[in-house]
C-alpha cells in the first residue's frame, strides 16, 4: 500500500510538534508496510527521511497552457482553491482570477500560475498565498504519481489534500493535530476556520490525535462522530549518541518548553515560578521557545523580579531539545487547550517528571504525570516544590513514568493509521 501524504513541516525544520508527529507517524507506516510518499513545500537538503520518499514542491514544474491542467484547474476551482487568495493577491491578480472563472477557467495568467513555484516553506506574511499554490502543486503531483489513499496533515494541508482527492478519486484522510479553537479560543480566525471545516466535510475519514480534539471537531465543526477516529501520538527512542551534558549550575533546573503562545500558556509558568522562588531561591526557570507572547513574558518576569532566576533560550530543536530535558529537574506544560503534547513524553523519556494540564490530550494517554488545571498557579507551584523537594516523589515518577512512554512507539499509531486505509481503499 502506498500513501500520498502532505505535511508542511520535515525534521529538521520544524516549529513545533506537528512536524515531528508526521516524522514519527510516517516511520510508523513504513514499518507496517506503507509506502510514504511525503510533499513537503520546501526542502533545505538537510533533511534525512530514510525510507520515505520526499517530494519538493518547490522543484514540481506545471504546465498550465496544457489542457490537461486547463481540465485540472476547472476541478480545482470547484472546491474553491482560488477563494482564500483574495486578501493576499495584488488587484491585477485579482482581476486575472475574476476573469479567468468567468471565461470557463481557460486562461492562465503567467504571474500567478507559473510553471512552478518556490516556497519559502515557512509561516509568513504570504503563507495563505503558499497554501493555494501548495494545492495547485498537489494536484499536478496527484495526476503523475501511483498511491492508494491520500493523507493531509492539518488546515495548511487540507485543500491540497481535497485538491488531490479531486483529481485522482483517491480516498482522503485529514489528521488533525490542533484545531482554531485551540490556536485562539473563540477569538478564531474564520478563514482558518472556514477551511479546517471545508477540508474535514470533505474527507473520508478523519484522524484526531486525541479524544480531546475529536469532540471538538464532532461539536465545533459539524462531523459525524462515526466520521472521527482517535490515534494518539507516540515519541520516538531517544537518541543515546554524543557526550552528556555537563552544567556548573548547582540550582535545580523546572522547564518549559513551547510556542510561547496563548495555547500553552507560558504566562501560569511565570505566575508559579514566581510562587515558587518565594519558598525557595535556589531554583532556576527555563521558557524555551519563541511565540507572540514572548516580549510579554519577558516583562512580566522582570516586573516579577526574578529575572536573575530565569532564563528564555529562544526555539530549540534536535539535540538542543534532548540537552535541556537533560539538564532539567521537573518539566511543566500549562497548555489551555493542547490537542495532545509531544514535549511531555520527549521529558519523561529523559527520565524528568512532568506535569501537565487536564486540558491537553496527552493526558488521555498518561498515568504516570501530575495533572493540573492550567489555571490553578497554585496547584502548579506546589506541585513544582513538591517534586524539587521530596526525593521519593521524582523517583517514582521518573522510573515508572519512563517505562510508560516506551511503550508507546509510532508503530503501534502506524498500525492504526494502516487499517484507516485499509478500510477506505
Amino acid at each position: 500500500m502506498k500513501v500520498l501524504m502532505f505535511g508542511w513541516e520535515f525534521p529538521p525544520h520544524i516549529s513545533g510538534g506537528l512536524g515531528t508527529a508526521c516524522y514519527g507517524l510516517s516511520k510508523g507506516l513504513l514499518h507496517n508496510d506503507v509506502e510514504v510518499l511525503f510533499v513537503v513545500p520546501k526542502m533545505f537538503g538537510d533533511e534525512s527521511g530514510g525510507n520515505i520518499q520526499l517530494i519538493n514542491a518547490s522543484e514540481v514544474v506545471v504546465n498550465f497552457h496544457e489542457q490537461s491542467y486547463q481540465d485540472l484547474w476547472r476541478k480545482l476551482t470547484i472546491i474553491g482553491v482560488h477563494s482564500f487568495l483574495r486578501p493576499y493577491l495584488s488587484p491585477d491578480e485579482f482581476t486575472t482570477i475574476s476573469r479567468f472563472a468567468k471565461l470557463n477557467r481557460t486562461e492562465m495568467h503567467e504571474s500567478v500560475f507559473q510553471s512552478h513555484f518556490e516556497f519559502s516553506g515557512k509561516y509568513g506574511p504570504n503563507l495563505f498565498k503558499e497554501v493555494a499554490r501548495y494545492a495547485v502543486i498537489a494536484a499536478q503531483v496527484a495526476a503523475t504519481k501511483e498511491f492508494d489513499v491520500i493523507h493531509a496533515h492539518d488546515w495548511l494541508t487540507f485543500p491540497a489534500g481535497m485538491a488531490a482527492r479531486e483529481i485522482s478519486g483517491k480516498p482522503l484522510v485529514v489528521h488533525v493535530h490542533a484545531t482554531e479553537f485551540d490556536r485562539s479560543g473563540e477569538n478564531i480566525n474564520q478563514e482558518v476556520y472556514d477551511m479546517e471545516r471545508q477540508g474535514m466535510h470533505a474527507a473520508d475519514k478523519i484522524i484526531t490525535v486525541s479524544n480531546f480534539t475529536r469532540n471538538i471537531v464532532i461539536n465545533r465543526y459539524g462531523i459525524a462522530p462515526e466520521k472521527v477516529m482517535t490515534v494518539h501520538n507516540a515519541v520516538m527512542p531517544l537518541n543515546q549518541n554524543g557526550h552528556p551534558v555537563e552544567t556548573h549550575i548547582k540550582e535545580k533546573i523546572v522547564t518549559f518548553l513551547g510556542r510561547v503562545t496563548f495555547q500553552k500558556g507560558p504566562d501560569y509558568f511565570v505566575e508559579a515560578a514566581y510562587k515558587v522562588l518565594k519558598k525557595d531561591d535556589n531554583v532556576r526557570f527555563v521558557m524555551a521557545g519563541s511565540g507572540d507572547m514572548l516580549n510579554k513574558m519577558i516583562r512580566r518576569v522582570a516586573q516579577l523580579r526574578i529575572g536573575n532566576k530565569f532564563h528564555f533560550t529562544g526555539f530549540l530543536m534536535g539535540k538542543e531539545v534532548d540537552d535541556i530535558f537533560a539538564l532539567s529537574d521537573v518539566y511543566v506544560m500549562p497548555s489551555v487547550s493542547e490537542p495532545f503534547g509531544i514535549s511531555p513524553l520527549e521529558a519523561m523519556r529523559s527520565s524528568v517528571p512532568v506535569i501537565i494540564s487536564k486540558q491537553s490530550g496527552v493526558a488521555e494517554v498518561l498515568r504516570h504525570a501530575i495533572k493540573v488545571d492550567f489555571w490553578d498557579v497554585d496547584a502548579i507551584a506546589d506541585n513544582i516544590y513538591a517534586l524539587l523537594h521530596y526525593d521519593g516523589l521524582p523517583k517514582m515518577f521518573v522510573k515508572h513514568g519512563k517505562a510508560e512512554v516506551e511503550n508507546m512507539k509510532w508503530d503501534d499509531a502506524g498500525r492504526k493509521v494502516k487499517k484507516v486505509y485499509e478500510e477506505l481503499v
